[in-house]
């Protein structure tokens, strides 16, 4: 009886395929095979994009005469002249240039987080009388490139006699002008339960201790994603501040780079590229660490 059972159940189909196994190995190992080529492509385009920067940081150990001497990223005979003449190169040693650029930074990035966060808790938060329209243009106004209203700030700054200081550069930032900072705290805003706004003026809160013991500490993800990205357009900045600013002494960082360049002399090439990498430290290390809070700002914004 127990034999019978035995070659009963041997010979019960198990409904796989024989050749399953094999195919299943096939499906493996091409699957395995477009994700390595996948990374390599990845990889090569990765060196590719990166190539320049390494490029320079490699040239700025380099004898000026050799820079344009060979694409390749050897280094024969490295030397840290560059950053020794780049340094007091200038009317000023370079650190004066970087404090200049620290300033209008701290001053923008205080004012990007005062107006911009006021500003999008009253389109979120406050009902008034063409809040939609108010918000329609200024959600229009990140279409419009800075070239078109530089004229007429520069005409009204000049009228003001605000020419020549970091003003211009940072005033603006307390009027809310950055758009785009505006709308990442709407929609931040938008996100957090109105229960509390509601539970707060139960207590007795008024819109400042609602905005200020309540929306600040849960906006710090998107306040710290306007910082990130107001120190590396601010610092980065080249253009406003080569308008506004005429005097060497008052030159940021990015300005200060263009005088290493001489259009009818010799242009000092190794101390302009070992100052270049000097000015990309702080954005390299602001991005680095900052990171994080970048991804959790924008992942929690709804921006896409």
């Amino acid at each position: 009886m127990t034999t019978e059972i035995s070659t009963v159940t041997s010979a019960r189909p198990t409904g796989r395929d024989p050749g399953e196994p094999a195919a299943h190995r096939r499906s493996s190992i091409s699957s395995r095979i477009r994700s390595v080529i996948k990374h390599l492509v990845l990889i090569a385009a990765g060196l590719i994009m990166i190539y320049p920067l390494l490029w320079m940081l490699v040239s700025s150990f380099r004898p000026t005469s050799e820079i344009f001497g060979s694409p390749d990223l050897w280094l024969s005979d490295p030397t840290l002249e560059n950053y020794r003449r780049g340094w007091v190169a200038l009317d000023s040693p370079f650190g004066h240039y970087m404090i200049n650029s620290a300033i209008v930074v701290t001053g923008a990035i205080l004012g990007n987080v005062i107006s911009c966060s006021l500003a999008a808790y009253a389109f979120a938060r406050l009902k008034f009388r063409g809040r939609t329209l108010w918000f329609t243009v200024m959600l229009m106004s990140i279409m419009l490139p800075i070239h078109v209203v530089v004229v007429p700030q520069y005409i009204l700054f000049n009228n003001l006699g605000w020419l020549n200081t970091f003003i211009p550069l940072v005033l603006p930032k307390f009027l809310a002008v950055d758009a785009f900072f505006v709308f990442l705290m709407v929609q931040f805003i938008r996100g957090i339960p109105r229960e509390l706004d509601e539970a707060a003026r139960i207590d007795g809160c008024g819109h400042w201790r609602i905005f200020s013991r309540i929306m600040l500490p849960l906006m710090v993800p998107a306040i710290a994603t306007a910082v990130i990205f107001t120190f590396i357009w601010t610092w980065s900045d080249f253009f406003t501040a080569l308008i506004y600013l005429t005097s060497p002494d008052k030159y940021t960082a990015s300005v200060a780079l263009r005088s290493f360049l001489d259009s009818t002399g010799g242009s000092d090439w190794g101390g302009m590229f070992g100052m270049s990498i000097i000015t990309l430290l702080p954005l390299f290390l602001v991005f680095l660490f900052g990171q994080r809070f970048l991804i959790k700002g924008i992942a929690t914004t709804g921006i896409k």
